[in-house]
């Protein structure tokens, strides 16, 4: 049988979601290793997508497949009884045959999240990215509008990105304060490697006022990674969310992370 699972992690401290054989501290391989003790068998989890190292998430799904009956609770608290405390299912569910987290999803979500603040904060040090100079949203909006639809994000993606090709259609991009926070929030059918914290790079550049809105779509259609600001920090970076088809039904909560209101 299939069991999907919902997932959050703080991850200041790991390498990164995926397992990888030179750094084996990676979200996905301390889950898989709580997983398997559960289980009473080895178990191998494909999520719905990939996070840098830094980067967390609230809302990843990911997918395992075992012969073990488990009631749905031992999931859960089980695997979380062999988890530290930067990581924890938050639900679980057992799915139809043709489910699959990564390609079956329709849509990601993230947030990025910034501190905007002449002084750094020390509660908050690898939970959002800290950025002193003061930041116009109006600005960011006015430039984040010609990032939505269909496009080429070449001058957005990492130059070691592995995608097949670069084009991604932007769904909703949201951007608003918070007191000393300003949130992006992102959907897209799909993301480049380091997409989200490059469009975040460029939009802090806007809200200084350094460049003007019109400068993001020149960024855009350029399709040279070289025309583009900066790589943001991954500190501020949230997975908070996965779209499937409605036949697979399951659970939705609240989007992430717990410190934003909206």
């Amino acid at each position: 049988m299939l069991i999907a699972l919902g997932i959050e992690f703080d991850g200041s401290g790991w390498g990164g979601w995926q397992f990888q054989g030179h750094d084996p501290h990676t979200v996905q391989e301390a889950l898989q290793k709580a997983l398997s003790r559960v289980a009473d068998h080895p178990v191998t989890l494909i999520a719905a997508g990939r996070t840098d190292a830094g980067v967390h998430a609230s809302g990843m799904v990911a997918h395992f497949e075992t012969s073990s009956q488990r009631p749905l609770r031992a999931w859960v608290q089980g695997t979380n009884s062999y988890l530290p405390d930067t990581i924890a299912v938050l639900w679980a569910q057992e799915v139809d045959s043709d489910f699959h987290a990564r390609f079956r999803a329709l849509a990601r979500r993230y947030r990025y999240i910034i501190y905007n603040h002449p002084q750094r904060s020390a509660l908050w040090r690898r939970q959002v990215t800290w950025h002193y100079a003061p930041l116009n949203v109006d600005f960011m909006r006015e430039g984040a509008q010609h990032l939505l639809g269909e496009h080429d994000f070449t001058s957005f993606r990492a130059v070691g990105c592995q995608a097949k090709h670069p084009i991604r259609e932007v769904q909703h991009l949201e951007i608003w304060q918070q007191g000393r926070l300003i949130i992006l929030d992102i959907q897209a059918n799909g993301f480049l490697h380091h997409m989200v914290r490059n469009i975040a790079g460029v939009l802090m550049r806007v809200g200084e006022g350094r460049e003007s809105a019109a400068w993001v779509a020149e960024v855009l259609q350029a399709r040279d990674r070289t025309q583009a600001a900066v790589t943001a920090p991954p500190w501020g970076l949230y997975f908070v969310d996965v779209l499937y088809p409605e036949r697979f039904v399951l659970p939705r909560l609240p989007l992430g992370p717990h410190f934003i209101a909206r």
